[in-house]
């Protein structure tokens, strides 16, 4: 185990080198560059760039460099801590991040927390009690909460709770807070918020787990082992609990990397409507703007986060089933 967790931490490194070569074409495949854009800028404002203005911002940035040129210069800072400086912002990348990334990472862990809980234990509910009002309910939910986007649920909880408390939820903080530092009051209020856009985020990935869940505990309850157990006198629940549940729960373990990544990127839409400060609407910007350090760092960040959520996914898995230990 201890063997093929280093195997797996030495391979991250050549992982996000691959990516972050990728990556940094990929945001320059389009025609122009980010003078391209910050010209069309300029141009609806009415207003000119001057060629010396135009110079001394590609020497700046290095757009007068080859692609590759400008890729090492980038890398060669990232391995220090150094993403770069957004051309869109005129920023330090790593400002950016420090600001906005947290937030998503909140946002990101609660809504796994809310996923999990929700999804394992009403989909064991739903799985143990087939047919009955709570199984229809939990379908019901299911296909409610895959099929309807979490941006327009974001919109209905907002003129919900708009209606019955006359409070817009629009942020993570109340005005008060919004520049206060940094107390008990405001994380208390930060707390109070986080949990609405937490809910839309996680809401469609707990509808699918419920449905995973219920799938294959369904299949392995019907199996020859789980009546034998019965048949030897054993409780239902220590039926339930010592095979099959770990059994089924399997595929959803081994997709929890991939959770995380999901749900940063994935709360884009839900941030915009609730007007919430995390990285995904900073990243949209910078891609329209190939504003290619911030664009590249965002990248980068949930590369690092997908290689490490399927890590973790892994270690969980050679846990639950004993039979991943023994191939490890």
């Amino acid at each position: 185990m201890l063997r093929f967790t280093l195997r797996r931490i030495l391979m991250m490194v050549p992982t996000l080198v691959a990516v972050s070569i990728i990556a940094f074409v990929i945001i320059q495949l389009p025609p122009g560059d980010f003078l391209t854009s910050y010209i069309a800028s300029l141009g609806e404002t009415g207003e000119m760039a001057s060629e010396a203005e135009l110079a001394a911002l590609k020497s700046a940035y290095g757009l007068d460099q080859p692609v590759y040129i400008q890729y090492l210069k980038w890398m060669s800072g990232v391995v220090q801590g150094d993403f770069g400086r957004s051309m869109l912002w005129n920023r330090p990348v790593t400002d950016i991040l420090l600001e906005r990334l947290p937030y998503s990472m909140m946002i990101s862990v609660c809504a796994i927390v809310i996923v999990w809980v929700i999804g394992v234990t009403v989909g064991t509910y739903s799985a143990t009690h087939q047919y009955s009002p709570g199984d229809y309910t939990a379908t019901f939910l299911g296909f409610i909460g895959i099929s309807i986007p979490p941006f327009l649920i974001a919109l209905i909880a907002l003129w919900l709770i708009f209606k019955y408390t006359g409070n817009a939820a629009i942020g993570l903080f109340s005005p008060e807070y919004q520049l206060a530092p940094w107390s008990l009051a405001k994380l208390w209020d930060l707390l109070k918020h986080l949990w609405v856009p937490a809910l839309m985020v996680g809401l469609a990935g707990t509808a699918s787990l419920i449905r995973t869940i219920r799938a294959n505990l369904l299949d392995e309850l019907g199996k020859p082992y789980v009546m034998v157990a019965r048949a030897k006198g054993l409780t239902e629940r220590r039926v339930l609990f010592r095979y099959p549940f770990r059994i089924a729960i399997n595929p959803a373990v081994s997709t929890v990397g991939y959770m995380l990544p999901l749900l940063v990127s994935g709360e884009l839409l839900v941030s915009m409507v609730l007007g919430l400060p995390t990285i995904s609407p900073v990243f949209v910007e910078s891609l329209l703007n190939q504003d290619m350090y911030l664009a590249g760092s965002v990248v980068m960040i949930l590369s690092f986060l997908t290689i490490v959520g399927t890590l973790i996914s892994d270690i969980l898995l050679a846990w639950v089933d004993p039979r991943v230990r023994e191939a490890m």
